[in-house]
């Protein structure tokens, strides 16, 4: 996370996106540099526009926002069958404690 903290503030502050500015900034901030993470990182921001990744990141939803008029109330037992469903859909998506495991062994077995 550093390492894109360093290549934002360098972006902000105009300067070149390069191994030896990148690494200064670390340095600079007493971060042990890597240097096979700074070339991998300096050769993929050099293929991305950042404004526009910063611009789109924070970029307000477009899509409308129904608002009940005033002095009317939605019925509650729809919001609470979407809640069900989401907590449904996020139990679903979810990674069981095995497959965190095994994928923890793996990397490190």
């Amino acid at each position: 996370m550093e390492y894109v903290y360093a290549v934002l503030l360098l972006h902000s502050a105009k300067r070149d996106i390069s191994e030896d500015n990148l690494r200064r900034v670390l340095e600079a901030a007493g971060i042990a540099v890597d240097d096979i993470r700074l070339k991998a990182l300096v050769a993929a921001v050099k293929e991305i526009n950042i404004d526009d990744v910063l611009k789109s990141a924070f970029a307000l939803p477009t899509t409308p926002v129904a608002v009940p008029a005033t002095g009317t109330q939605a019925p509650a037992a729809p919001a609470k069958e979407e809640a069900k469903a989401e907590e449904k859909e996020e139990k679903k998506e979810g990674v069981s404690e095995e497959e965190l495991a095994e994928g923890l062994s793996a990397l490190f077995g």
